[in-house]
């Protein structure tokens, strides 16, 4: 479980890809390559201004050690 929200949240992780749930609905996602280069990233606009997009993008960063 992930606390990036008040609600518990999964994050799972699949090749290339962080997604961010919860019981509901996907919360955010990034779909990254091995080089650490970012080719989308979605957050759900319930969600927005919260700083998910930021913090996937860290997930990203520190998956693939890209500054």
């Amino acid at each position: 479980m992930v606390s990036f929200l008040k609600d518990e949240c999964e994050l799972v992780e699949t090749d290339g890809v962080f997604t961010l749930k919860n019981l509901n609905t996907t919360i955010g996602f990034v779909r990254f390559n091995k080089s650490g280069e970012v080719e989308y990233i979605f957050v759900n606009p319930i969600f927005r201004k919260k700083g998910i997009a930021k913090k996937l993008l860290k997930l990203v960063k520190d998956k693939t050690k890209k500054r």
